[in-house]
């Protein structure tokens, strides 16, 4: 087959709103375990080690996997491991509802996340099938439904976990249902489209734009680019995650209250996420990087330090910049390397999932030993790491 380059001026919408609605029922599973943190640490008493040990066997499972599915569905594209997927989130989500004990739960996380693991790096690359010369929009839909869903758990922890408890949980059990349905129809559309490929002998590849790098200037630019996604995702982690603690310790508010401010902070994150990709299809993929990242420092940084009103703004205002980025950096990484779609969707997300994971075991073993208010301090410094941006190779865009 040769790899002439296919462009389709008139994107598939109808495909690329459906991948993003499945984005944010499989983030919204995810979404559940964080969102029961409070619950757990209230009727279980678990530590924030153990909360923080939850969180990374489901994310480093997923993290592991999403790099080796993407590579292995690169060679050979299965269409129906998506549906499959999320048949695999459905067994954990049920057999989560029904933990009454810590090992329960983890043994329950491994399923959600294997789940995730299958869906991410295959429903980008459709999201990829379908966005014509939408390259950015499309990734930007998709990803959104992922941030939606993930901005639900606040929500669901406030007004669904909290007071129902495991039969709140089981309410998402009816939108997984949705999600295998939408996928299997999705999947159907993705199998006659790799068909229609093998008639034609003629492949889709993505036209980078990005200038002609070298492989190592590739290889240098992929592990600043993970750094990014390393800094970013720790510190995501730990406002969705535990940032709450500090909220109800540091200013004395209930959980639900707490909650709301959390759902501010990731619903916030939607809208940069959607922006994200249109602005860096206009004004260039480091551009957009680099606003997302840099900016947002000094109001990272005073976070910890102001009242609660101040508060409230900063989260509004770092949760719409820093992840602006999200869609993007996947984006750059697939240009990066333009023939592993799949691979590199993987890669970037994994690396997400898997500093998030790493993050919370980290960030729940410090506020055993040292505190809630020193924690939050300390990752506050760690997003001035995310000057490496600088070191990013310019797009065609962005010089």
């Amino acid at each position: 087959m040769s790899t002439t380059t296919v462009k389709q001026s008139n994107p598939i919408y109808p495909i690329m709103v459906a991948i993003g609605v499945c984005h944010l029922i499989n983030d919204t599973m995810q979404a559940v375990i964080p969102a029961m943190f409070p619950l757990l640490e209230r009727d279980l008493g678990l530590t924030f080690t153990q909360l923080g040990m939850i969180s990374f066997v489901l994310n480093m499972f997923a993290s592991l996997l999403q790099p080796a599915v993407g590579f292995m569905t690169d060679k050979r594209p299965f269409p129906y491991a998506l549906p499959l997927g999320m048949v695999s989130s459905f067994i954990g989500l049920s057999l989560l509802v029904l933990s009454t004990q810590y090992w329960m739960i983890l043994v329950s996380v491994l399923f959600l996340g294997l789940g995730s693991a299958v869906f991410h790096p295959e429903g980008s690359r459709v999201s990829f099938m379908a966005a014509g010369n939408k390259r950015g929009l499309a990734q930007s839909i998709y990803q959104v439904g992922g941030n939606s869903g993930q901005a639900l758990a606040p929500l669901l922890s406030a007004f669904v976990i909290l007071p129902f408890g495991m039969k709140g949980a089981a309410m998402v059990l009816v939108l997984t249902s949705i999600g295998i349905f939408l996928l299997t129809k999705i999947s159907a559309w993705y199998k006659r489209q790799l068909e229609a490929e093998k008639l034609s002998k003629v492949k889709r590849v993505l036209v980078s734009s990005l200038p002609p790098l070298t492989k190592k200037q590739v290889g240098f630019a992929l592990v600043v680019l993970l750094f990014i996604i390393f800094a970013r995702s720790f510190y995501v982690t730990n406002m969705t995650s535990f940032y709450v603690f500090y909220l109800i310790d540091q200013y004395g508010i209930s959980v639900e209250r707490g909650q709301l401010f959390i759902f501010i902070f990731m619903a916030l994150g939607v809208v940069g996420t959607f922006f994200g990709g249109p602005l860096s299809d206009k004004y260039g993929r480091k551009n957009i990087i680099l606003l997302s990242v840099i900016v947002p420092i000094p109001f990272c940084l005073a976070l910890p330090f102001v009242p609660l009103y101040v508060a409230l703004v900063l989260l509004i205002i770092i949760g719409m910049l820093i992840m602006i980025s999200f869609t993007v950096t996947v984006v750059y990484a697939q240009e990066l390397v333009p023939s592993k779609i799949g691979t590199m969707a993987g890669l970037t997300v994994g690396v997400a999932f898997g500093m998030g994971a790493i993050g919370s075991v980290v960030i729940g073993i410090v506020m055993d030993m040292m505190g809630i208010r020193f924690t939050m301090i300390a990752v506050s410094f760690l997003t001035l790491l995310l000057f490496v941006a600088f070191l990013l190779p310019k797009d065609n865009a962005s010089t």
